[in-house]
């Protein structure tokens, strides 16, 4: 008597030939791995040009109307950051998001010539740009002093004040937005390309017609995607943290998290192939339906620029697509060595996605 019929293992068995069929498709490897790898050598290799524009937040009780501040702020190089609360300065500033923190206190002295004293605390994170940043000032004041008050002391002397931080590389930004990329494009073309031409093909059909369930299906394509996307996972940190110091705060524990974190993503990422495949009818549909879903994440969701370098009507839209949840709590997990049940606004973020696109894959799901 033949024994029972194993959903589990049929599943298994789909994952292993799909996985073989993607390892031998040139398409597969050169879209999920070799694209992400190349950004990132090209990026990890460039010099940082984050100094480039000096974001300096202003502290509580800063004098803002003297003309030392007039100065600072008319600088084409520096960026005022006006609306960061003490906290979420201190916070940006151990984590390299901003350069410095200003302060400008003024006085009079002998009752007519003012005097300006600038104080910018800044951490190891940014000792890169405090360099630039102190000199621009410096010499924005030695301008002002040999123009308006050019036989008097001068109006103004900077100091530094700097505080413990970590630094921030390029790589620290630019490596979770290729896994990001890297996943978004395998699991939505891939997969809608692939249910499409199994389903054209009659595979689907057939496999219809045995006890596998559409759930087992799915499940078996997924699992093969997911061996796949750790090959290239495990690739791209190796390269990141081994050549360009990629920070991986807590270690192999770290690698870990953004590993079952990307889990989650990949079932997003592949429901939105899933879907397309079972509502296109036809082929030549899919790559320009599943462009209008992968570019606006790409261009919106921090790949290559921060999401605050939107127009603030924007930055709400980008902060709800599930691309953005991902990058940003990879960037947390890797940089600030937050765990996953702490992330708690991103876990929700990718946990809502996910269940709204599984439930809608399974609905659209056709066998033929």
């Amino acid at each position: 008597m033949p024994g029972k019929y194993s959903q589990a293992r049929a599943s298994l068995a789909i994952a292993k030939a799909s996985l073989r069929a993607m390892l031998r498709s040139p398409i597969s490897v050169v879209f999920s791995i070799l694209f992400p790898v190349i950004f990132i050598v090209v990026f990890g290799a460039m010099v940082d040009n984050a100094a480039a524009k000096l974001k300096v937040a202003l502290a509580p009780g800063c004098d803002t109307a003297n003309l030392i501040y007039r100065t600072i702020s008319n600088l084409k190089i520096v960026k005022i950051q006006t609306s960061m609360s003490p906290a979420e300065m201190q916070e940006a500033l151990k984590k390299g998001q901003i350069t410095a923190i200003l302060d400008i206190k003024t006085q009079i002295i002998g009752g007519i010539i003012p005097h300006s004293s600038v104080q910018l605390t800044t951490s190891s994170s940014s000792a890169d740009r405090i360099f630039l940043l102190e000199s621009v000032i410096n010499e924005s004041i030695n301008t002002m002093n040999q123009k308006i008050f050019p036989k008097n002391p001068s109006i103004a002397k900077v100091s530094v004040t700097k505080i413990p931080g970590r630094i921030y590389r390029q790589i620290d930004f630019i490596l979770p937005g290729q896994l990001g990329f890297s996943l978004l494009m395998a699991g939505v073309f891939a997969s809608s390309f692939l249910l499409f031409n199994l389903r054209q093909s009659l595979v689907l059909k057939r496999f219809s017609v045995t006890p596998i369930t559409r759930g087992y299906l799915i499940l078996g394509e997924l699992l093969s995607r997911l061996f796949f996307q750790i090959i290239g996972f495990m690739i791209m940190v190796g390269l990141g943290y081994y050549f360009f110091n990629f920070t991986l705060i807590n270690g192999i524990y770290t690698f870990l998290e953004m590993l079952i974190y990307s889990v989650i993503a990949l079932i997003t990422f592949m429901g939105l192939g899933f879907i397309i495949s079972g509502i296109i009818t036809d082929e030549s549909a899919i790559a320009p339906i599943a462009n209008t879903i992968t570019l606006p994440q790409i261009l919106l969701c921090g790949l290559f620029f921060p999401v605050e370098n939107y127009p603030h009507w924007m930055q709400a839209f980008c902060k709800l697509l599930p691309l953005t949840f991902f990058v940003d709590g990879l960037r947390k997990i890797a940089f600030e060595g937050t765990h996953i049940w702490q992330m708690q606004h991103e876990m929700i973020g990718m946990c809502c996605w996910a269940l709204v696109v599984g439930i809608i894959t399974v609905k659209v799901f056709r066998w033929e």
